[in-house]
């Protein structure tokens, strides 16, 4: 919470990497670290109210690493829009921060893996497409695609 002092490895380290940064006048490096760290505070800010969804819930590391993926797709939708207006500085600039972001981000799972945690949902809840979809999701979220963990969940369900 915003008054709550909540320890994150992930918010830790990208505070470290800010530091560091600063040190090595990075400005590109340091501004989009500083975005990924203020996103977090901005979140917590929001469960404050009480008609947020997630109020008074502490953000954990899942809540982190999604927020940070949200952020590389959002840096990723605007390269990809700079790049039909030919603006090649902003297209690095966007490209540049995203792979930045990425580092952060943990191992994708492979579909074995995936495949794995979709069988031991099943096993727990039975073959019932919209519960296992949903927990799949949840245990998966930021380290698998979700497109790629439905169509894995469609064909172990059926």
């Amino acid at each position: 919470m915003a008054g709550q002092e909540t320890t994150s490895a992930l918010e830790t380290r990208l505070r470290d990497d800010i530091r560091e940064a600063q040190r090595a006048h990075d400005q590109l490096r340091m501004d989009a670290l500083r975005l990924a760290v203020n996103a977090f505070h901005l979140e917590e800010v929001a469960r404050t109210d009480k008609d947020h969804k997630a109020f008074r819930q502490p953000l954990t590391e899942t809540d982190r690493i999604a927020m940070l993926d949200k952020q590389i797709k959002q840096r990723e939708e605007a390269a990809a829009l700079y790049r039909q207006a030919g603006r090649t500085e902003l297209v690095e600039k966007e490209t540049r921060e995203a792979e930045l972001l990425r580092a952060y981000m943990p191992a994708k799972m492979t579909d074995d893996e995936v495949r794995a945690v979709v069988s031991g949902l099943i096993a727990q809840h039975g073959k019932v497409f919209n519960v296992v979809i949903k927990l799949a999701q949840q245990e998966t979220k930021g380290r698998a695609e979700g497109k790629r963990v439905a169509e894995i969940v469609r064909e172990m369900v059926s």
